[in-house]
């Protein structure tokens, strides 16, 4: 972008853009506009997108390997780095925008196939194993028998307005955000609102915070805006580290501005003049793009002292965090910036009124600060319009598990949770059955088929016994296991429990052991090891709502939830594994029992090899036998055996 930012200088950007009414805008800014939003080009323009999916699968270099493809070949194009556009199933993905042409999107991109993609590109062929759509545009010529990407389920069956940008902008040009749309509202808000007027128009479009309880944001701002301070913070909690979610990690990737913007309107509805941003100290890119765009928004005047003469200040600065789950929740996020341990406080005092240092301080997530600039900008009512009764707008998911296309995804308010698994996600691969979802991160709850047309927002799933929470949705089809999975959901929340109070902390382990003992065989059948077995899961439920009931926090009240829930819609599979010592998913390896088929074994002795236990005993070219005090169901004989001489039960 270095070409495009020498010719859009930041006095255009601000006097022309910023600081002027759309409707004023001349001939030449439209042309300017145009050239920065690319819906002109006069060369080739390649973007890549790099973000967290597009690493894992090892194309951290493709930027450069096409950059040194275009020197040797001495073509004169732009080479650009996107974010996600969320798919993440078919990462890497790249661009190939030809003038006068509309934009080809390629999907499953590698370090090994991009050269042959680019070949055939700039020579009229386009590979089809490849191709994944194109993007619609009237004013470029289009591809024959090509689907547009508004066409592909994935995207027809969205209502992207927060993801708009994501994957389609360069997240590292603050020109190209603004000529998109980007800080006029910011702009529009310092110059002609009012704290109030902004903190208004947030309580009347009833937008709930995404990230928690789903509690009404202006009327929370409203408190801190209220309570009198020398000093009031915003805090924008992007440490999300629930298993299964990572869709705000995707969304600062690869639209850091709009975070940056979202956070300037909020700190300034609120009166705080100092922004903080808590984030994983892991998340490299996330942390880069983010730091970049905070500079870049000071060089243009966004962000620092009397903001384009508005009288308004403000400073943003990034706190990095070190992982720990407890620190979502608000009180403990604030006491690890104070430099203290993450742990929670009770309630009342509420960090609104007395938070960070002792002052008010509001804390949001990523999502909710992305809504405020849409909201300000189009209003209230055009809000409100969107969604059920008492959940507004739209609602972002990270889509995980057992799904054709794992991705990010964005869907209106009330859309039923088959739409998104099976119209956007692409359904369950290889034609299994859907068994569950489980919603909400670790301390969420898990649904059956019987809950798969409820709606997500957040009445309807509370009535299920699970919540909205950090929205990681993760798919499980008839090859899970339930136990196996709820166990390893207490499993992260006994080992990330603070420990301040005793029923979270006791609790969680004692719910892990009592699931880790029906996941496997009793060493016997009798006497005390019974005994114990069935006194835990008879105390199971009871132990639930206890913890429920007591822990200090949302997260401890909240870290029965998998049992329960589970309790609750799947009772058949506990009692499968508690009173017939099986798992019919075949997942809880120590419930697995093998036997040889006799008449098949042609006694190679492959299997008695690979037994880690030495539990297969027999003689070469004869009948091999399984003792099964030995075998831990580990199942690589029945993996390793040629002749299906082994047969699982």
């Amino acid at each position: 972008m270095a070409e495009i930012t020498n010719q859009n200088n930041k006095d255009f950007i601000i006097n022309s853009i910023l600081l002027n009414d759309s409707e004023n805008y001349t001939k030449d800014i439209l042309d300017k506009l145009s050239f920065i939003k690319r819906d002109k080009v006069t060369f080739p323009v390649i973007t890549v997108s790099q973000n967290s999916c597009s690493i894992i699968t090892g194309t951290q270099n493709l930027t450069q390997i096409i950059k040194d493809y275009l020197v040797e070949r001495d073509i004169k194009a732009h080479v650009i780095e996107v974010g996600s556009l969320g798919i993440c199933s078919v990462e890497t993905l790249i661009s190939v925008q030809l003038p006068g042409k509309t934009k080809l999107l390629y999907k499953d991109v590698s370090e090994e196939n991009v050269i042959a993609i680019l070949d055939g590109n700039f020579n009229n062929y386009i590979a089809e194993e490849n191709v994944f759509c194109q993007f619609r545009n009237t004013m470029h010529e289009p591809y024959e028998n090509l689907p547009y990407l508004d066409e592909i389920s994935f995207f027809s069956n969205q209502q992207r307005i927060i993801l708009k940008n994501c994957g389609i902008i360069d997240p590292g040009s603050i020109d190209e955000y603004i000529a998109f749309g980007g800080y006029k509202t910011f702009v529009k808000a310092i110059r002609h609102y009012t704290h109030e007027d902004v903190c208004n128009i947030v309580d009347e479009s009833n937008l709930r915070g995404r990230g928690g309880e789903g509690y009404f944001t202006g009327k929370k701002w409203k408190i801190a805006l209220n309570t009198p301070a020398e000093q009031k913070y915003l805090i924008c909690n992007a440490g999300e580290s629930d298993p299964g979610a990572f869709m705000e990690r995707l969304l600062i990737e690869s639209d850091p501005h709009k975070v940056v913007e979202g956070i300037a309107i909020s700190a300034y509805a609120i009166g705080a003049k100092k922004a903080l941003i808590y984030i994983e100290w892991e998340y490299d890119l996330a942390i880069k793009r983010l730091s970049n765009a905070i500079q870049q928004a000071k060089e243009y005047g966004l962000i620092g002292h009397d903001i384009l003469k508005s009288g308004y200040s403000l400073d943003i600065i990034i706190k990095k965090g070190a992982g720990a789950y407890v620190c979502g929740e608000e009180t403990a996020l604030i006491a690890s910036i104070e430099g203290k341990r993450g742990r929670p406080h009770s309630k009342p005092p509420y960090p609104a009124t007395k938070g960070l240092f002792g002052q008010p301080t509001i804390v949001n997530n990523v999502e909710t600060l992305v809504n405020i600039p849409i909201i300000i900008e189009k209003g209230a009512n055009w809000f409100n319009s969107i969604g059920t009764a008492n959940s507004k707008g739209t609602k972002v998911f990270s889509v995980s598990g057992k799904v054709e296309f794992v991705g990010m995804v964005e869907v209106v308010m009330g859309t039923k949770i088959r739409d998104i698994i099976y119209r956007i996600a692409g359904g369950i691969p290889k034609n299994k059955r859907f068994k569950a979802v489980h919603i909400g991160g670790p301390s969420g709850g898990t649904l059956g088929e019987e809950h798969i047309d409820t709606l997500v927002d957040y009445d309807s799933v509370i009535l299920t016994g699970a919540s909205l929470g950090s929205a990681g949705m993760v798919v499980l089809d008839e090859d899970n296991c339930i136990i196996d999975t709820v166990k390893y959901f207490m499993n992260f929340l006994q080992k990330e429990s603070c420990g301040i109070c005793i029923p979270c902390r006791e609790g969680t382990r004692r719910m892990y052991e009592i699931l880790e003992n029906i996941s496997k065989r009793p060493k016997d059948d009798f006497g005390h090891t019974t005994l114990q077995r069935f006194k835990g899961v008879m105390q199971l439920e009871n132990l639930a709502e206890v913890i429920k009931d007591t822990s200090m926090c949302g997260l401890g009240k909240k870290a029965a939830n998998p049992v329960l829930t589970t309790l609750k819609w799947f009772r058949d599979e506990y009692e499968e594994h508690i009173f017939e010592r099986n798992c019919s998913a075949g997942v809880c390896q120590e419930l697995r029992t093998f036997e040889i088929n006799v008449e098949a074994c042609t006694g190679c002795t492959l299997c008695a090899k690979k037994c880690p236990t030495g539990a297969i005993f027999g003689t070469p070219k004869n009948t091999h036998f399984i003792v099964q005090d030995k075998c831990i169901g580990c199942g690589i004989c029945y993996e390793t055996c040629k002749f299906s001489a082994i047969i699982s039960k």
